[in-house]
């Protein structure tokens, strides 16, 4: 498992009973997390004259935001150079998902020692963690999402990062429906980055179903891959879906027309309340050989 240690304004505090607590910056949040089973006493009680917010579940589903402290509706958080907008979302979620940031020092240091120049197409890609962390090691990025205001959220984060400019191509699109007509263009890219939904849907409604449409799309992205390829990397939270999966899907695919090395298995991220690991998803890396 690769384990997320370098955090200075994140740190997963303390888990227990389905629910996690954490600091974002100066911010305290309590939040469900369904792979937390054990029991560690009650969260809010041991911590609530701290808390800033807590996301309570519904029984019908979603849930909603209860704040028991003044809390900003967006705040910023570094990661080294990195810079990240916060913000609380529904269903739980803050727009970024820390335990990411071991792929974020993978991707780095990939680009930096390849001494020339990547291109990056970072897929699913959300808020743009990805984004912002290749456009820091000098890669030029196209950065491809089907929300608009995730995109939006993406601006954010690079302009604020100080990375904007000429470097990142920014794209309201469904992600198969693009790969495809870069293929019809031509276009290559060194690096390729995905964070693929479990269901979703695209720009202009079209359906995804990651155990139907997986296999498929890396196959694509294979056709766009440059003759020198960096790095191809999958995340995924798929509940159910092993890292091994993932392992199989690279081998069929990009291991077929390139020379490489891949890795999979699981992210994680410490709890210091009592040293044990938050599993966060998994992950499956091709990567050219050295």
């Amino acid at each position: 498992m690769l384990i997320c240690k370098d955090w200075k304004d994140y740190e997963l505090i303390d888990a227990s009973n389905g629910e996690k607590y954490e600091r974002w910056g100066n911010v305290y949040l309590l939040r469900p997390d369904p792979q937390i089973v054990w029991d560690n006493g009650n969260l809010f009680e041991k911590y609530k004259n701290q808390v800033n917010a807590v996301y309570y579940r519904s029984n019908k589903g979603g849930g909603h935001w209860e704040t028991y402290k003044n809390t900003p509706s967006s705040w910023k958080i570094n990661y080294g150079d990195l810079v990240f907008n916060i913000k609380q979302m529904g269903f739980k979620h803050t727009g970024l998902f820390p335990e990411q940031a071991v792929n974020w020092n993978y991707m780095i240091n990939k680009i930096k020692k390849s001494k020339r120049e990547i291109k990056v197409l970072n897929l699913f890609a959300y808020t743009g963690g990805a984004t912002v962390a290749c456009l820091s090691a000098g890669a030029h990025v196209t950065h491809v999402d089907s929300s608009r205001g995730m995109v939006d959220w993406c601006k954010e984060n690079v302009n604020d990062s100080g990375y904007q400019g000429d470097h990142v191509r920014y794209l309201v699109d469904d992600v198969v429906k693009f790969v495809k007509r870069e293929i019809r263009r031509g276009n290559k890219y060194d690096a390729i980055v995905m964070d693929p939904p479990s269901y979703g849907r695209g720009a202009n409604g079209e359906v995804w179903d990651i155990e139907k449409d997986l296999y498929e799309l890396v196959s694509l992205c294979s056709e766009i891959l440059s003759d020198k390829p960096l790095f191809f990397l999958i995340n995924s939270y798929t509940t159910g879906l092993s890292s091994y999966v993932l392992n199989n899907i690279l081998e069929m695919t990009i291991n077929k027309k390139y020379s490489g090395t891949i890795s999979c298995g699981e992210i994680g991220l410490p709890i210091k309340e009592n040293n044990l690991v938050l599993p966060c998803g998994i992950y499956g890396r091709w990567e050219e050989n050295e």
